[in-house]
């Protein structure tokens, strides 16, 4: 459950576990330990995309996450406004993108449930926020649940399959997919895709079903886009 708060002139964004009778797709206890989670990797990386997390207040139903205001959107509801944009904004919004998981997986994060609808984009200052990144991992682990937590258009085939590792090279096919959703229409066919031939090859190596036939780590995949921009 989450709240807008306005003290003042001052607004910030209140995240807490809710009630817990409260209804909802998951238990109290693991959504505690969601918070617990995001808490551990905001202390870890402060990344300037990420909103400052100012204060934990503990609470008898859970920690209430008191974190920075963001003005904007959601992409996942602002897709084609935000695609709609000139080409060279719509990239630089990437490397910011690519350049946070790059950051996270260099500490150990491995990205879980990351899609459009992390990112609040301010039209009016061209600024990305990026949020609910509760469920990342530390460190490569195996897939126990089956289909996974997130969005089927930035899943990788691994995180449909239980038993299977989930390693940086996934968060690269998800990389790879945020690409094709933000720069092109979702498709990796080439004819909607706005970025040039290196960029478009880059973002097809990143999402090969094959993991083995994709970049083998974030920091090859930053690399190998930024050596096209």
């Amino acid at each position: 459950m989450s709240y807008g708060v306005q003290v003042g002139e001052e607004r910030f964004f209140l995240k807490t576990a809710g009630k817990p009778d409260a209804p909802k797709p998951i238990s109290h206890d693991f959504s505690i330990s969601l918070l617990r989670n995001a808490q551990r990797l905001w202390e870890k990386s402060r990344h300037p995309l990420l909103p400052e997390l100012y204060q934990v207040i503990e609470s008898p139903d859970g920690p209430l996450c008191v974190y920075e205001w963001a003005d904007g959107e959601l992409l996942g509801n602002a897709r084609d406004r935000f695609r709609a944009l000139p080409e060279p904004v719509i990239i630089r919004t990437l490397d910011g993108i690519h350049a946070l998981h790059h950051q996270l997986i260099g500490l150990g994060w491995i990205a879980v449930d990351f899609y459009d609808g992390c990112l609040i984009y301010d039209f009016d200052r061209q600024a990305l926020h990026v949020m609910d990144l509760d469920h990342y991992h530390f460190g490569p682990f195996t897939n126990e649940m089956g289909r996974m937590f997130g969005s089927g258009r930035f899943m990788a085939p691994e995180e449909y399959e239980l038993g299977t590792q989930i390693d940086e090279r996934t968060t690269v096919f998800t990389m790879g997919r945020t690409t094709a959703v933000l720069l092109s229409d979702n498709s990796l066919d080439r004819q909607p895709f706005r970025g040039n031939e290196a960029q478009y090859e880059v973002m097809c190596r990143a999402c090969r079903e094959n993991r083995d036939e994709r970049y083998v780590s974030m920091a090859e995949f930053y690399t190998a886009w930024m050596d096209v921009r």
